[in-house]
């Protein structure tokens, strides 16, 4: 029988996850530039308001990005992490152990948005080419400057774009040999590698 305290921290991280995938996701576009006209960008932005207004008052963007967006995802991560540790084991650990964990939580999930947004891509490239959906063009826009490195050193093979395979290799190849690692390194909870 589960118990409580398992669907405590079951809800914990489903919630938790989604609003750090938001924020986190916010950064994202930021980062590549995305049309923030989107329905989809505004969501974000509406959705995470009201957690960075007062961040940003106190946090300067660093070369036109808003790293108030990166810094709330590390506190939500932190206080995700904490809580399911006191839920789970009764204390919450150490607050450096767990700023390294949550380093490591974030920068996996920062990974996965690009590979999760690749594969939904591809997909779109096969039964929706070139789509003019608000989600169809915010996914491009993430992708973009993932593929364009690639892009330049394959060669043309016609109307077949490959550069998404290697994208997925190194991002594949990126979060098993440094997240798993530095989740093992950091001796990191399996109740929390749940959250990466």
């Amino acid at each position: 029988m589960i118990g409580l305290e398992t669907a405590a921290i079951y809800v914990l991280q489903t919630l938790g996850s989604l609003y750090l995938l938001i924020v986190l996701l916010r950064f994202v576009l930021q980062l590549v530039r995305a049309n923030f006209y989107n329905p989809l960008c505004q969501f974000a932005v509406k959705a995470t308001q009201p957690l960075l207004k007062p961040l940003r008052r106190v946090i300067p963007s660093v070369f036109g990005l808003d790293m108030s967006s990166l810094v709330l995802a590390l506190i939500l991560q932190v206080l995700l992490m904490a809580v399911t540790m006191l839920l789970a084991y009764g204390t919450t650990g150490a607050p450096l152990q767990l700023l390294i964990w949550a380093i490591i939580g974030v920068t996996a999930l920062f990974l996965k948005i690009f590979f999760f947004a690749l594969i939904i891509s591809v997909i779109l490239s096969w039964v929706a080419p070139g789509s003019h959906n608000p989600g169809a063009e915010l996914v491009n826009q993430i992708c973009e400057p993932v593929l364009a490195p690639f892009r330049k050193i394959l060669p043309s093979l016609g109307g077949l774009d490959i550069s998404p395979i290697l994208a997925f290799m190194v991002l594949k190849l990126l979060d098993m040999l440094v997240i798993n690692n530095l989740a093992a390194m950091s001796q990191m909870p399996d109740i929390l590698r749940m959250l990466i």
